[in-house]
């Protein structure tokens, strides 16, 4: 590959990513921890305002410990470390199921389960923060707890007939009709989305826990994206399949593709494998560049996704992708040096900053203000929305950047 040299223009990047990641950090410490009830809020509006009787998902809460142990390894803030702290103990206080293993969907805004079920999506994001947390403290208890949480989802997940890993059970973890992460989704046995977290996961877990089962389970993640989920013809992923693995996906989400590409090289990167490594990146940047090609909108963002039945482009201009396609294109850039992908990164950023970020009220818009002030009427902080995804963006932005120099 070529040579890769980091152009002048992208010196004040980083710092402007750390800002930004500061500024997150700050808006989350301030307005989400819920005083009253213990934990953080489960919903706050667009004007910061928070609902106090909403009930708290595992996600928010697995994805706000995992932001703090992460911020907080980079930043040198008290608060943050305390941040941590507390989703961490609320975590283990109010979603780990004693009597069952694993976690909770969710609870009500006192604590109290009001939806047992054990989706495996979540179960992953737990690992993924608890590794986090790990990282933060060496607290012991969080290894064995994310460790428990992987035994878990290996012994009950797996499709052993047909491959792959199954979506979600009931408390017990017996079979469930349900299988949606939420009322979007297509009622199937096995999604892209929960294998790419899955995939996520393994790749922290293995950073900490370097056993032999963790490390197969790593490459078994990776080998059902090789053979099941990346479409060699259009270079988009598959999102929705049942047990054979047969494709009902409605559509293409750009922002899913993307973020696949850089997930997926991360975790052959943890693996360590050369040759697999050498073998499935070209396909990882052809993701990328199909994501350039067709999912690029007017001012520089990245679309929301291509619906089969209509024939048209989603045009929503959603936090989380945009957040996922700026380290997308960077990781393309690092990996080619090819000018476009930096150029679309660029844009993303510029776009971010103009249309993406509320810099009255703090935090991201859920949809950009360029969407006729859209962004109003979605929450700030809710079952989907937290600090993981533009928080992200801005440490592995500012990773590659690093990298490049």
């Amino acid at each position: 590959m070529n040579a890769v040299v980091l152009p002048a223009r992208f010196a004040p990047l980083p710092q402007e990513f750390h800002a930004e990641l500061i500024a997150i950090a700050d808006w989350w410490a301030q307005h989400a921890p819920d005083q009253a009830q213990g934990g953080f809020y489960g919903e706050i509006s667009a004007d910061n305002q928070p609902v106090t009787q909403a009930s708290k998902g595992i996600i928010l809460n697995a994805r706000i410990l995992w932001f703090f142990s992460e911020v907080a390894q980079a930043v040198d803030n008290p608060d943050y470390r305390r941040n941590a702290q507390r989703a961490y103990d609320y975590i283990v206080a109010h979603f780990v199921d004693s009597e069952f293993g694993g976690v909770y969907w969710e609870l009500d805004a006192t604590g109290q389960p009001i939806n047992t079920k054990k989706q495996i999506y979540a179960q992953a994001f737990t690992i993924y923060a608890l590794c986090a947390y790990y990282q933060l403290t060496q607290d012991e208890q969080a290894l064995h707890l994310a460790q428990s949480c992987f035994s878990l989802i290996e012994q009950h997940g797996i499709d052993r007939a047909r491959e792959g890993y199954l979506e979600a059970f009931t408390r017990e973890w017996g079979v469930i009709a349900d299988l949606r992460l939420s009322e979007k989704d297509l009622n199937y046995p096995k999604s892209q989305n929960t294998h790419l977290h899955i995939l996520e996961a393994y790749t922290r877990l293995y950073q900490v826990d370097k056993r032999e089962s963790v490390k197969a389970a790593l490459r078994y993640n990776i080998e059902m994206f090789d053979k099941y989920m990346i479409d060699r013809n259009t270079h988009h992923l598959r999102m929705f399949m049942d047990l054979e693995w047969k494709d009902f996906s409605p559509g293409y989400t750009y922002g899913h593709d993307i973020e696949a590409s850089w997930l997926i090289a991360q975790a052959l990167e943890s693996l360590g494998d050369d040759a697999y490594t050498e073998f499935l990146t070209p396909t990882l940047l052809n993701i990328a560049e199909v994501t350039l090609q067709e999912g690029i909108g007017a001012y520089g963002q990245v679309l929301d996704s291509y619906d089969f039945a209509t024939q048209a482009v989603n045009v929503d201009t959603v936090w989380w992708v945009q957040a996922e396609a700026l380290v997308g294109f960077l990781f393309a850039y690092a990996m080619t040096g090819e000018t476009r992908y930096y150029e679309a990164a660029k844009n993303i950023w510029q776009f971010i900053k103009t249309y993406q970020i509320d810099h009255k009220n703090g935090e991201w818009f859920w949809l950009s203000s360029l969407q006729a002030r859209a962004a109003d009427a979605y929450y700030k902080v809710g079952f989907w929305k937290c600090p993981y995804h533009n928080g992200r963006a801005m440490l592995e932005a500012v990773r590659y950047l690093q990298k490049l120099a």
